[in-house]
């Protein structure tokens, strides 16, 4: 049983490395593809290629509490199987697009289907037996993002010496081979006994969010995983253009930086996060994470050299042990056959951050850079997320100091 546990939990991080490796190796190519068929200017195609995202977002938030409400009453595994199936045909849309259009339908069918992401943190929750286990195997989402970061770009530009379509087959190929070796080998997590009815109320995204607030406790915690996330925007959506404005960095330099990025990110999820949780216990590493993530988002604000991005990676690179131990008090408040509902509704969270983060961060950053700002701050957006990271730090602290002492 041990041995299973052990392959279903590998077969996960393979799943989201690949989720994450199939994004990336198109990364490269995504706007010489773009321009190419709207016959278009790089710079202008960068307006369509936010389009693109905020499609995927958009469908994400919509349809995730969805998939996470049906691997609630069918199991995880045909909708993991589901999920690499519809990446995977997004893929070879993308691979085979005669116009923009067809990107755009593309990114929706990989947002309706892309559920990996939920199901698969219900499917870890289903196979971890306490607390400090569920961290450390949560740690492995956040390794699999980074290696994956890491790994798909570097891929993809060198695919793209046989063509631009290049990167989009091979990424179609690692989503439709991971879906065949799962159909054979991945066991189910969820007993026929805990699962539940599909409630099409509970599964909707705004009724998904509304299973947080039934339980305050949930609903407190989740806010301050929603404040994280949002926070991260700073970094995620923006980094590439506030480096290259304020420190004139080529693109080279900007994709040395998230290579950089990612290699922090996997070596803390995937090593630091499973020493450092069992020895300080999941309520300090979430105070340690976020108060290093704030440090970080701080310095990067007032960084003057180019030079410092990197040293401030460590700090908030650092903050990433926050993450899985969150996650996991977070679903210790839910029971067996409400954990698909519990990460679908997170996941929309997620969403919801990849939505609206942007529009905060970016639009912050061209105001606070423009003429029209009362006064010249290129690291405002980094700012806000620091306070973001703050707040959280606040929320959590007092729900959980309250579980430890009801009189507080």
């Amino acid at each position: 049983m041990h041995t299973s546990k052990k392959a279903a939990i590998s077969f996960i991080f393979i799943t989201l490395l690949i989720d994450v490796m199939g994004w990336g190796l198109i990364i490269p190519v995504m706007a010489d593809l773009i321009a190419q068929l709207k016959g278009i200017s790089i710079n202008q195609a960068s307006t369509y290629g936010a389009l693109l995202l905020s499609v995927f977002a958009v469908t994400q938030f919509l349809f995730s509490p969805v998939m996470g409400n049906l691997s609630d009453r069918y199991g995880r595994r045909p909708v993991l199987l589901f999920s690499l199936l519809g990446f995977g045909i997004d893929y070879i849309i993308l691979a085979l697009a005669p116009t923009y259009g067809w990107l755009f339908l593309g990114r929706i069918i990989a947002g309706i289907t892309g559920a990996s992401f939920t199901t698969a943190t219900a499917y870890i929750a289903d196979v971890s037996t306490d607390e400090t286990s569920k961290a450390k195997n949560f740690g492995l989402i956040g390794a699999a993002f980074g290696l994956g970061f890491v790994l798909g770009p570097a891929l993809g530009a060198f695919l793209a010496t046989w063509g631009i379509r290049a990167p989009f087959y091979a990424a179609a190929a690692l989503c439709l081979l991971n879906c065949i070796y799962g159909y054979f080998f991945l066991p189910e997590s969820l007993s026929k006994e805990h699962r539940r009815e599909f409630d099409w109320k509970r599964a909707n995204p705004f009724g998904s969010l509304k299973f947080l607030t039934n339980n305050p406790k949930i609903g407190s915690l989740a806010l301050g995983f929603f404040l994280i996330y949002l926070g991260s925007q700073a970094v995620q959506s923006n980094w590439n253009f506030f480096t290259i404005y304020r420190f004139n960095w080529s693109e080279k330099m900007v994709g040395i930086s998230l290579a950089v990025v990612g290699v922090m990110v996997g070596a803390v999820q995937g090593g630091l996060t499973r020493i450092v949780v069992p020895k300080i216990g999941n309520e300090k590493s979430i105070y340690l994470g976020l108060s290093l993530y704030t440090l970080g988002l701080v310095l990067f604000a007032f960084a003057t050299q180019g030079w410092m991005m990197f040293a401030f990676l460590v700090p908030y690179c650092l903050g990433g042990i926050c993450g899985p131990s969150l996650q996991s008090a977070i679903s210790g408040h839910a029971p067996a056959n409400q954990q698909g509902e519990l990460q679908g509704a997170l996941t929309s969270l997620m969403s919801l951050t990849a939505i609206i983060g942007p529009l905060i961060m970016n639009n912050s950053f061209a105001y606070f850079t423009s003429s029209k700002a009362p006064f010249y701050f290129p690291g405002i957006h980094f700012l806000i997320g620091g306070v973001c990271m703050l707040i959280s730090i606040f929320i959590t602290y007092k729900v959980l100091s309250r579980e430890r002492n009801p009189q507080v």
